[in-house]
């Protein structure tokens, strides 16, 4: 029987945003136009479920929501995002001890000096002080009391936490920054178990133990990765581990450390770009410790994302995740609408990803803070660091795309494409399917010219709703049967100046040399 939606909400949002998820009339049903590029969404072929949208509530983006705005800013901030009813974000990424940018000095939870011993972590510590008071330390600072207001909007986001590195005392070189590795097969107690007395046992623990006080304080983990970006020795907390390493590193040290209380909490490899994933994963993941690993997640840095397909071909009972990324103040809008709305919201779902969590949820108008006096990077928002006002950019609409249309439990459904890429050729399309039988969709044009759409669901015969996708920029449709839809509007942005870099940009987007 063909479904009759009865409610739509239609958007359209440019890539330069003049247009920012701007609602549509709804398209009347007609017949499609000869020079519309037809689009067929079918229910029918279902594949990898929805679990979300979001980005990472990281030191800096908390010091920036916590300590440059207001109590009422922020909250209407955290509010817009997190607010099922309004933005929808649900998923975010915060780091397992510092990471960079940071607005203080980095920290792990059992800083001691380089050859003293800690194997029962008696000195392991999440900070200091009540959560937001100035005087608080570490993640209780900012990223504690920040994550505890998002769960007061939502109490069902899911939160990945990352580690950038061991405690110095764990590591081969006695230091936070540039790289190094675990003290793999060297022992820190008074015998030769592996779970106990290991220095891998000693660093799974310290997982666990950073589990159980979050979840103390209220604060869920529903995943942790083994290790951000584990190929890249750079000047901030980074620590260098194979792919191999990782899994073994999971399937013997970190599975049966968190399943004595938390055999829920899921565990990711990789957390790095593509370059990593060298051929079939499991050359380097074999099929005993898959079954001890949740997944792998990606970054999108560099052109080698199609290696995604490396890993989800061997494993198709893990989930997959694009876990960052993120652009610059002065990218151009025809670059940020490829890397997010091409690279990341087309292509990485229509090949396996069940979520998406970009990089800084804020940083300020110059792209501050940071330990390394780096500027220019952007945040999913901008805020102005004296005023506490707010910008959206093109992350977030890309964000509240998923984050609005897309119902809670969806699955990803077949829908026509003609990128290839994501960045280049004609329009591309991911479409969901919800356990209502609600169907969410976005068009996205990589092209600088608009392009005419032709919209038709399996079941529907030769019937179609046809609409313009603006230059780079994304049409989305939420239909459904339900009086409930949601429908909100995006608040307008406060004006402020931006400090743009000197440099040019740094990330290169899809195609570039």
């Amino acid at each position: 029987m063909t479904i009759t939606f009865t409610n739509q909400f239609w958007t359209v949002t440019s890539g330069d945003l003049t247009d920012r998820r701007r609602p549509l009339q709804a398209p009347p049903m007609g017949e499609k136009p000869k020079d519309a590029k037809p689009i067929v969404i079918d229910p029918c072929q279902r594949h990898q479920p929805w679990i979300g949208a979001g980005a990472a509530i990281t030191d800096a983006a908390a010091s920036l929501i916590w300590g440059s705005q207001s109590a009422q800013q922020r909250h209407a901030l955290l509010d817009d995002m997190f607010n099922p009813d309004k933005g929808g974000f649900s998923v975010i990424r915060i780091p397992l001890g510092s990471c960079e940018p940071s607005s203080q000095p980095y920290y792990t939870y059992d800083d001691i000096p380089f050859g003293e011993q800690d194997r029962d972590l008696v000195k392991f510590s999440l900070g200091e002080g009540e959560p937001g008071a100035p005087d608080a330390t570490k993640d209780y600072k900012y990223i504690i009391p920040v994550v505890q207001e998002i769960l007061s909007i939502n109490p069902a986001v899911k939160i990945i936490a990352s580690p950038w590195t061991a405690p110095a005392w764990m590591k081969n070189t006695g230091h936070l920054c540039m790289g190094g590795h675990l003290r793999f097969n060297e022992w820190t107690g008074n015998g030769y178990d592996p779970l106990e007395d290991s220095v891998e046992g000693a660093y799974a623990r310290y997982f666990a133990r950073y589990v159980d006080e979050m979840e103390a304080i209220g604060i869920p983990i529903w995943a942790v990765t083994v290790q951000n970006e584990p190929s890249n020795a750079a000047p901030w907390p980074a620590m260098l581990w194979t792919l191999a390493q990782q899994a073994d590193f999971a399937h013997r040290f970190l599975r049966p450390a968190l399943d004595r209380r938390h055999a829920q909490v899921r565990i990711f490899i990789n957390d790095d770009s593509g370059h990593c994933l060298t051929g079939p994963v499991d050359k380097d993941v074999t099929a005993e410790q898959a079954r001890s690993i949740d997944g792998l997640t990606l970054h999108t840095y560099d052109n080698d994302y199609p290696h995604l397909d490396y890993a989800n071909r061997v494993y198709p009972q893990w989930l997959y995740g694009m876990t960052e990324r993120r652009c610059m103040l002065n990218q151009t809008p025809e670059d940020a609408a490829h890397i997010m709305s091409g690279v990341i919201g087309n292509w990485l779902v229509r090949h396996g990803s069940s979520f998406i969590t970009l990089w800084n949820m804020a940083l300020d108008e110059r792209g501050l803070p940071n330990q390394i006096g780096a500027d220019g990077r952007r945040g999913v928002v901008t805020i102005d660091h004296g005023s506490g006002k707010v910008r959206r950019n093109l992350e977030y609409f890309m964000l509240r795309s998923f984050g609005q249309d897309v119902e809670p439990g969806s699955v990803v459904i077949d829908s026509s494409n003609y990128t290839p890429d994501g960045w280049s050729g004609s329009l591309g399309s991911v479409a969901f399917l919800a356990p209502d039988g609600s169907i969410a969709a976005h068009i996205y044009n990589p092209t600088g010219k608009p392009v005419k759409a032709a919209v038709t669901v399996n079941g529907w015969g030769d019937r179609w709703q046809s609409v313009t996708v603006p230059a780079w920029g994304t049409v989305t449709m939420h239909a459904t049967t339900s009086e409930r839809i949601n429908d909100s509007a995006v608040p307008e942005d406060e004006d402020f100046a931006l400090q743009l870099p000197a440099h040019t940009v740094d990330d290169k987007a899809p195609g570039q040399d």
